[in-house]
């Protein structure tokens, strides 16, 4: 930890709900811990081009209510190879960073692991992705934000849905897992989800065909996790207007409304201890490993482990959906 005097943060990947709220506790921990903290803008990119500045505490002032990153994000494909990493190691010797923690999705992880093992430079990852699917950690920074915003969205489809009994396919994010679409489904009453983890299994559309609509709804809203082992929303529309035309079928794609607004409370605390805790695991001399939370404790999540594992979805939530969905 002696060798650690500046400490660099960056976000990369898709924004998420939280993100600021990372940035910020980061910075003020790392400050109240006697470092120096410089914010790297457009993640990797930013890291590559130099575009980089001090932060003071005045830096982070009144950002923690913010949707977005105020350090901006974008995705890099020169960094995903040897020399373009080499350009961002010279630049975080130059400007003398020690240290980089990384805001992000698995692949923003998958970078800081490449950077961390051909250059040995401690690197700590935060979970910040809306999809919930890093393992290690019950939950990541923006998915309490983006689960509440589908909850919203679908408590007003609902409304038409009802008055004109139909059936509403809802297609929301989560990429290959289907943490938004099963939970969003519970909390807005939805009669069914559509997930990647079981489309190997079952018909999922037979089975909610089978099981619900057909018996007793006259209306209905199945959440659908945009995927492409599910297909998405408009695959399954299709399927009802070929195979049971009876029904009168409308699609909604919520895309990249589940990434903004304002950041939950949920969301702004988690972020703010994981950022805490990432200046906490440098001075444990802790390195390449992601902060996680599990059974609302803090863990340290080793790189290999949070990227290459696969979260299971608790199969419990899915009984939970079915029983309530009659």
């Amino acid at each position: 930890m002696a060798s650690i005097k500046c400490v660099g943060i960056l976000t990369s990947g898709g924004d998420a709900p939280g993100m600021n709220a990372a940035i910020r506790a980061v910075t003020r921990a790392a400050i109240y811990n006697g470092l120096k903290v410089k914010g790297i803008y457009r993640g990797y990119k930013g890291l590559i081009t130099g575009e980089i500045q001090e932060f003071k505490t005045q830096n982070v002032s009144n950002i923690i209510q913010l949707g977005g990153t105020i350090l901006k994000t974008a995705r890099c494909a020169e960094f995903k190879t040897p020399e373009g990493r080499q350009i961002a190691h010279e630049t975080m010797v130059r400007e003398g960073i020690d240290a980089l923690i990384v805001i992000g999705g698995d692949g923003s992880l998958t970078g800081a692991r490449l950077l961390a093992e051909e250059y040995d430079v401690p690197c700590i990852g935060l979970p910040g992705t809306i999809d919930n699917d890093l393992y290690g950690t019950d939950t990541t920074i923006g998915y309490d934000t983006a689960l509440n915003t589908i909850l919203d969205a679908v408590d007003k489809i609902r409304d038409t849905a009802t008055s004109h009994e139909r059936l509403f396919f809802v297609e929301v994010m989560g990429r290959d897992a289907g943490f938004l679409a099963l939970n969003g489904a519970i909390a807005a009453g939805a009669e069914a989800a559509i997930i990647p983890e079981f489309n190997t299994e079952v018909d999922q559309l037979e089975e909610f065909i089978k099981n619900g609509f057909r018996k007793s709804k006259s209306s209905s809203i199945v959440l659908v996790a945009e995927s492409e082992i599910t297909g998405g929303a408009m695959h399954y529309a299709e399927r009802v207007k070929n195979e049971y035309p009876q029904y009168d079928v409308r699609v909604t794609i919520l895309g990249h409304l589940q990434r903004g607004g304002r950041p939950t409370a949920h969301d702004r605390i988690i972020a703010s201890r994981m950022g805490v805790a990432s200046i906490q695991a440098l001075m444990e001399c802790q390195r390449n490993v992601m902060i996680g939370i599990e059974n609302d404790k803090i863990v340290y999540v080793p790189f290999a482990k949070a990227i290459k594992n696969d979260k299971p979805i608790d199969r419990e939530l899915v009984n939970v959906l079915n029983e309530l969905s009659i």
